[in-house]
């Protein structure tokens, strides 16, 4: 079977030696072939000098130059397409959500080592504590013929309106299908038929040194494709993402590249752009995207049930470094420890105590406390993980089967449109209940921490620190109950949430879907 021209340039990139063998033949049959030629040519010296000018043949540099050069033409011809600008439109930016935090220039006085998400270019800024709308810019690209689209979440979080731009120029109003904060992803729907869209490869086979080529709308300039390369792998405890496992290239990417797809040299997509390290929130050549192992799975799940639910263990874990491993008696530095149980969950239902230290999964050894929580999060609720722990010196199995993360909310468009977040209690940090006015927060129960600008549940009062009891009159325990109940009620007019106010009264109130 014939290979096209950017599956050639894939094997050229992947196979380099056997490339270069391949040309230094070809080139020493060109140059034997174009001598013989030029010595039967004819006798005239003046032509047979013209002659061989013409048939020089070309030096090995300057046939990789343009292989090389052929197969960024290829990625070109066949990304740029499936790529679309995305216009959000926001009612208005608050205090806690201003990406920048300031009401100056974005990408002006940053502090030294900022990790910048690119949330793209404020087109008509506005003043963030007025209801005048935000308007930014960011970048995605098409996944299905039919119309879906893959972003970042902060794209388009708070967007009471997204509007996509095709290459050709033709705009599109989008529906947000589902989104994941913890990722950082989210997926849109266009009605339109028929459209170029990419494909992904896959992050986990590629090798630091191969080409990265972002393509995106960086400071809203469309159809913007560079290159560089792979710079790192596995790029982790970054805080840009709840779930870290982040590739790192020196390719030029710059605000407005956010949600923008990271290819190969075949065009496939092994990453999704999303931060990057800067002084003045341009290019220095430290980009961060999304592995597009960890992103197919988060966005195979918002596709098929509207939004994404972790896998969780129920155990805070603590990375075994030397001293401890030396007080515990390890003979290795290995493995993670429990720090604590969290009870009633898997950990505390399987046998597992706080002191244990995990050193394998499934027969697969810990590598560190990053890579576990990611592979043990990618997990479904309900899957059985088999653990080999060290307890007392000596080696034991669990059997756990991992629960729904408590940490995570099920983020359907549903709940979007309702415009609130909720988390377990538990998970809460101690500043942000002081900011909402508590000296201490109850043990057990939901409570709201982001309620969306111009929101239907702003505009019923909802605040960050308000406690959710009851859905419908159906009773809450974890995150996943609420937005259950309202995914159940997206077909009717009112919902009717129990909430219990910060200076502990409770009261019931009627939202209006519809």
């Amino acid at each position: 079977m014939k290979l096209s021209l950017s599956k050639k340039m894939g094997c050229f990139m992947k196979c380099m030696i056997s490339r270069w063998f391949f040309i230094l033949c070809l080139s020493s049959f060109w140059a034997t072939t174009t001598f013989a030629h030029n010595n039967t040519a004819g006798e005239d010296k003046a032509e047979h000098s013209l002659s061989e000018e013409k048939t020089k043949p070309l030096s090995l540099a300057q046939i990789a130059a343009e292989i090389t050069s052929k197969g960024f033409a290829s990625v070109g011809k066949k990304a740029i397409p499936a790529v679309v600008f995305i216009r959000s439109e926001c009612s208005g930016v608050s205090n806690e959500e201003n990406p920048f935090g300031s009401n100056e220039n974005p990408f002006e006085s940053l502090p030294d080592g900022f990790f910048h998400k690119f949330f793209g270019i404020p087109i008509f800024p506005g003043h963030r504590q007025t209801p005048n709308p935000q308007i930014s810019g960011g970048s995605g690209f098409i996944i299905s013929s039919d119309g879906k689209i893959v972003t970042n979440h902060h794209v388009v979080k708070d967007a009471t309106t997204i509007t996509v731009v095709l290459k050709n120029g033709e705009e599109k109003e989008a529906k947000l299908l589902g989104a994941d904060p913890r990722t950082d992803l989210a997926v849109l729907k266009i009605e339109s038929q028929n459209l170029p869209y990419l494909t992904f490869g896959n992050s986990d086979q590629i090798e630091i040194g191969e080409w990265a080529i972002p393509i995106g709308s960086p400071f809203g300039l469309q159809a913007t494709l560079t290159h560089g390369v792979i710079s790192a792998k596995g790029r982790q405890d970054l805080r840009i993402t709840d779930l870290d496992d982040l590739i790192q290239t020196d390719a030029p990417i710059n605000p407005g590249n956010s949600g923008g797809p990271l290819c190969n040299i075949l065009g496939e997509v092994i990453g999704i752009n999303t931060a990057i390290l800067s002084k003045n929130g341009g290019s220095l050549g430290i980009g961060f995207a999304i592995p597009s192992k960890m992103a197919k799975h988060v966005i195979d799940q918002i596709v098929q049930y509207g939004g994404v639910q972790y896998g969780y263990l129920g155990a805070i874990l603590q990375a075994v470094d030397k001293e401890i491993a030396e007080a515990f008696n390890l003979k290795k530095v290995e493995g993670v420890l429990i720090a604590e149980i969290v009870k009633d969950f898997p950990a505390e239902k399987a046998g597992l105590k706080q002191g244990d230290i995990i050193v394998a999964y499934n027969d697969l050894p810990v590598k560190n406390i990053h890579s576990f929580r990611n592979e043990l999060s990618l997990l479904d609720p309900g899957t059985k993980v088999q653990l080999k722990v060290l307890r007392e010196g000596k080696l034991e199995t669990f059997n756990v089967v991992l629960a729904a993360s408590p940490e995570a909310p099920l983020t359907k468009a549903e709940t979007l449109q309702l415009g609130i977040e909720v988390s377990d209690v538990k998970m809460v940090a101690p500043e942000a209940a002081r900011q909402w006015g508590y000296n201490a927060l109850p043990a057990n129960g939901l409570v709201i921490t982001h309620v969306k600008p111009g929101s239907i549940g702003e505009r019923a009062g909802l605040r960050p620190g308000i406690f959710v009891l009851q859905v419908n009159q159906r009773a809450l325990k974890i995150p996943s109950d609420f937005y259950e109940e309202v995914q159940k009620s997206s077909d009717k007019k009112h919902i009717v949430l129990l909430i219990r106010l910060p200076n502990n009264s409770t009261r019931f109130i009627t939202i209006k879907m519809k």
